[in-house]
Parts: structure tokens; C-alpha cells; sequence
């Protein structure tokens, strides 16, 4: 490449060097996990720089059709402002689109000392209305109506405004296979919502291990009682092939404010603790590790058996990875304080 210029009236060449852009290849991403502070941070434009960052887009080598996108393990998170100017809102607009309708998955069961803490959904769906998302295109949901209502969430079936609301017997009549499972799906996931926000807890389950994003669409399918032998797999990795919730799944927040880390997944305050954090991801494998190392490392702290000694590992996890859902390997999990 040449470029020209004049000096003294005489035109003068040189040849620039080519820039080259280097384009990643699937397997040559390296992800990492970022440690972030919330203490002080509004809500809004922290996530906005989370997202950034899971999508890999604060990376030199980004490649647009290629997932280079990290993790985000988010500390103090209990002190985080829920309020705050409006900022920046690219990175939740790479995520969604303004004719989105999402639904925003979370888990009830167990009552409020347990539950999904619903001033983080209702800020995550504030948000979402900020990206220009209309109010009544955002569904909280999860599978009774009367669990969320015992868990502090607003029932609304007005479409004026965000609704909440559970699935109740509102599943198709046809079933659906994806693997091992053979369940209707509720018509939330299947037919109103474009896009999902599963918003866990961290919490012990007395079969599967652990219930994290993974096992939270069990709250999805009418017959979940079914699949809770050999320690619910490979149903829960099975599960999460399914169209439904693969293609449709933009974000995971894993609600760590406070973890159970035995006598799940029923409410029991002898086992549980505040953490003050929260895990975004993209990748529900690659949060769920975290979230199951978090449980062991407590299970150790309190003098409790890992949970393979226990009876119950978290096998579920590693299938999923196995399926192609996501990664489980801590060893390619890179930790970044932010």
C-alpha cells in the first residue's frame, strides 16, 4: 500500500505496512474470569460493562462470529445501588433487541429466605426497559404462581406493565424430546418469550447436588418430579439441549446474595449464609462450576463431606459440558480482578 505527500512541491511515496486483523478460531479463545466490586456501583452501569466483557468485546482480538466472551464473578454485590443516572446501554442492546419479549427465569421455591431476591429481577427488567423494551414484553416467571407470590414477587398479569407470573397448567399438550426427557414445556418458554435471563440461586440440592442455572429450568417442564433418580442425570444436561432453552438463553446472573451450602433445596437457616455476590455468564456450565466450588469450599469450612462423599455429586455439571453446553474445566477458567 502506498500513500503520497508533498514536500516542496515534490510529491514523494512510501509504502505503509499492511494491518493485519487476526481473526480467533473456536478453539483458540481464551476466556477469563473477571472479579469485579460492586460496593457503591450503580446496577445498571456496572451490567452494561459486565456484558462488554462477557461478549469478549474489551479483548484486542475480538472476532464478531466466533464466542470469545468471559466471566464475570460479581463480590459485594449486597451493596450494590439499584438506582443510578442513565449510562451507557451498547452492551445490553448486543444482547437484546427492542422487539424482544424475555423472559426472566427465576427460582421461588423455598419462600423469601431462599428465592431469587425480586429487586434483582425487577432491576434487571428496569433495565431491559431502558434499552427500549416495552414493560409489558418482560415476563418474571417461574412455575407457581403461588410460590412467587410466597416469595415476595408482585403477581401481574397486566400487560400494561411488567408481568410476573408462574406457569401454573399453562404447558403444550405435545411433548417434547431432548435426550433422556420426554415433558411439555410451559408456554411461557415456548411460545411468549423471544429470548431468556435465567436468575438462579446458589444453592444445595439433596439429589442433583447443587441447583443451580442448569436445574432452574426444571421450573419449565410439567413433570420434573420424573427426573430426580441417579442423581438427575444426564436429565438436567439433557434438558438444556432443547431448542427452547439453548437458543433462547442471552444471559445468566447467578443470585449469590446468599447461599445454602447443605439441607437444600428446601429453605434451612442452619445452612445458610450471606455472600454478597453475583455470577454473570453466558456460559451456564462455566457459571454453575463456580457456583459448585463455592458450595464445596463452604461444605469444607463447616465440616461437611464433599458431596460425592455425601452421595450426591453434581454429575449433571460435567454432562452438560459434554453435550457441548459449556465448559467445566476450572483449569481454562482464568481469574482477573476488575
Amino acid at each position: 500500500m502506498k500513500s503520497e505527500s508533498k514536500e516542496g512541491g515534490i510529491t514523494m511515496a512510501r509504502t505503509l505496512p499492511i494491518q493485519k486483523t487476526t481473526l480467533l478460531k473456536k478453539e483458540e479463545v481464551q476466556r477469563d474470569w473477571y472479579v469485579v466490586d460492586a460496593e457503591g456501583q450503580a446496577l445498571g452501569r456496572l451490567a452494561t460493562r459486565i456484558a462488554l466483557v462477557l461478549m469478549g468485546k474489551n479483548k484486542p482480538n475480538w472476532t464478531p462470529h466466533v464466542d470469545c466472551g468471559n466471566f464475570v464473578v460479581v463480590v459485594n454485590a449486597d451493596k450494590i445501588k439499584l438506582t443510578g443516572k442513565k449510562t451507557p446501554e451498547i452492551g445490553w442492546k448486543s444482547l437484546f433487541s427492542s422487539k424482544d419479549i424475555v423472559g426472566i427465569k427465576i427460582n421461588s421455591l423455598g419462600g423469601k429466605k431462599i428465592a431469587t431476591f425480586p429487586e434483582l429481577a425487577f432491576a434487571v427488567a428496569k433495565k431491559l426497559v431502558n434499552i427500549g423494551i416495552a414493560p409489558d414484553h418482560i415476563i418474571i416467571w417461574d412455575r407457581l404462581t403461588e410460590e412467587m407470590r410466597q416469595a415476595g414477587y408482585p403477581i401481574n398479569r397486566n400487560r400494561k406493565d411488567i408481568q410476573c407470573f408462574g406457569t401454573d397448567r399453562d404447558y403444550e399438550t405435545q411433548i417434547e424430546i431432548a435426550g433422556s426427557v420426554g415433558s411439555c414445556f410451559s408456554r411461557i418458554i415456548s411460545r411468549m418469550c423471544t429470548a431468556l435471563i435465567n436468575i438462579p440461586v446458589i444453592k444445595d440440592h439433596d439429589l442433583a447436588g447443587v441447583s443451580l442455572s442448569l436445574k432452574n429450568f426444571y421450573g419449565a417442564i410439567h413433570n420434573p418430579n420424573k427426573y430426580h433418580f441417579n442423581n438427575c442425570d444426564p436429565f438436567i444436561a439433557d434438558l438444556n439441549t432443547h431448542p427452547y432453552i439453548r437458543k433462547k438463553l442471552r444471559l445468566i446472573i447467578c443470585d449469590g446474595l446468599r447461599v445454602q451450602y447443605n439441607g437444600g433445596p428446601a429453605y434451612n437457616a442452619q445452612w445458610i449464609e450471606k455472600e454478597g455476590c453475583l455470577i454473570f455468564g453466558r456460559d451456564p456450565v462455566a457459571t454453575d462450576k463456580v457456583a459448585e466450588l463455592m458450595i464445596e469450599e463452604k461444605r469444607k469450612l463447616h465440616g461437611l463431606p464433599s458431596l460425592k462423599v455425601a452421595g450426591r455429586p453434581a454429575k449433571h455439571i460435567h454432562t452438560a459440558a459434554v453435550k457441548g453446553l459449556g465448559i467445566d474445566n476450572i483449569k481454562r477458567i482464568k481469574i482477573i480482578n476488575a
